[in-house]
């Protein structure tokens, strides 16, 4: 609550937030539902006020007063009716408090000009301003500065009435203030709690919408290091492709499923040719560089379902699952042919870049990840000491350009 009361404080006297920018926001949540009450309360004060003319007859008879209050109740009933349509269709709680407002101050004022046309019933129109008093303030939605003016003008009023009109002692007029007083001190005392609970209950709800709304921020944020941690985990810095260690496991996934399904399954080892003579000639920046350019180029040239990895140095690996030998030997074929024309900087027109390629192709079930890697390790440095810039399948031992 101590956090409460310093982020949303509320005035003492008034039952309001003493920030302006917190007034209006509640204002503005509970506008349909005050539009609403407004204009049932408004139209059930309003009938049963003009329900009185009944009461008038009978007190009156068909005399002048008689027709001065009909007049009257019929005009007060018929601009409460009005201000009840133009609130329902236009009563912004937060902006036009005045026309929230406006009802009290016709309903006093018509309950004030009873007095002189019916001053011989002013016992029982001392009971009708009571309960009009505590309408205003618990009855009508109103804020509590508006009900508690518009309380004080009908009093006020009343009483000045009475004593005009009436012609009522001193006591009598004292016990009547008396009467009065105290409907306006439970009216008030009522309505300020009534407005500080609901107004420290908004805050509640909104400091609780703002502490969900800071937490999912702040899962969202853990969810994004997480992510960022797996990248980091799985992913090559220089090249953006999977590590050793996610490769591998990766790569044992895809051949145990390809021997399930009876399927044969393609290993390349990828080495790129004369890899430290550019580090040496162009610089280590130059190197990665090419590293980047040739993972992009290999990534390219394979299927959705292959996995490539960085083995190491200039060493890249791919998994090739359901793949026929002749296709994996075409794969290759194209991925070598594709880093032979790679575009490279003007600094470097002189690098023709090429990759050496050995392949493993696995028919059985009791062939494992570390085999495929040995074998595609071999049929490489077979390539190597051909002379580079080749593809050689372990199938088939013959050097294929």
């Amino acid at each position: 609550m101590s956090s409460l009361k310093t982020h949303y404080p509320v005035h003492w006297l008034t039952g309001q937030f003493c920030e302006s920018g917190s007034e209006s926001m509640y204002r503005k949540s509970i506008e349909s539902r005050v539009r609403f009450e407004s204009c049932l309360y408004l139209i059930v004060a309003a009938l049963i006020f003009g329900m009185f003319a009944i009461s008038d007859y009978y007190l009156l008879g068909i005399t002048k007063e008689f027709y001065l209050l009909l007049a009257m109740r019929i005009g007060v009933v018929s601009f409460c009716l009005l201000l009840a349509f133009i609130i329902g269709r236009w009563g912004g709680y937060s902006s036009k408090v005045w026309l929230h407002a406006l009802p009290l101050w016709l309903l006093a004022t018509g309950i004030i000009l009873i007095v002189p046309l019916r001053p011989d019933s002013l016992p029982t129109q001392v009971t009708a301003v009571v309960v009009a008093t505590m309408a205003f303030y618990l009855l009508i939605p109103n804020l509590l500065t508006v009900a508690a003016l518009a309380s004080l003008y009908l009093n006020i009023g009343f009483l000045a009435f009475a004593v005009l009109f009436a012609e009522i002692s001193p006591l009598a007029m004292l016990r009547i203030a008396l009467l009065l007083i105290m409907a306006n001190v439970v009216g008030f005392c009522a309505l300020l709690r009534l407005e500080s609970l609901q107004r420290k209950q908004f805050a509640l709800l909104h400091e609780e919408r703002d502490q969900n709304q800071q937490l999912h921020e702040e899962i969202a944020h853990r969810k994004s290091l997480e992510t960022q941690l797996r990248v980091v985990a799985e992913r090559d810095a220089l090249t953006g492709l999977n590590n050793r260690g996610h490769f591998m496991n990766l790569a044992e996934k895809l051949l145990q499923h390809s021997q399930r399904e009876k399927a044969p399954f393609g290993f390349f080892m990828i080495d790129v040719d004369h890899f430290k003579s550019i580090n040496d000639t162009w610089g280590h920046r130059h190197g990665d560089w090419v590293l980047t350019k040739i993972a992009e180029v290999c990534a390219e040239c394979l299927r959705p379902t292959d996995v490539i990895g960085r083995f190491g140095g200039e060493e890249f690996v791919v998994a090739l699952p359901n793949i026929s030998p002749e296709d994996a030997q075409m794969v290759a074929e194209r991925l070598r042919k594709q880093v032979a024309d790679l575009p490279l900087h003007k600094e470097m027109e002189k690098l023709c870049p090429s990759v050496t390629i050995g392949i493993a192709i696995a028919h059985t079930q009791d062939v494992d990840i570390e085999t495929l890697i040995t074998r595609a390790d071999q049929m490489l440095y077979t390539g190597k000491r051909k002379g580079r810039n080749r593809v050689v399948m372990y199938d088939n031992p013959r050097i294929i350009r």
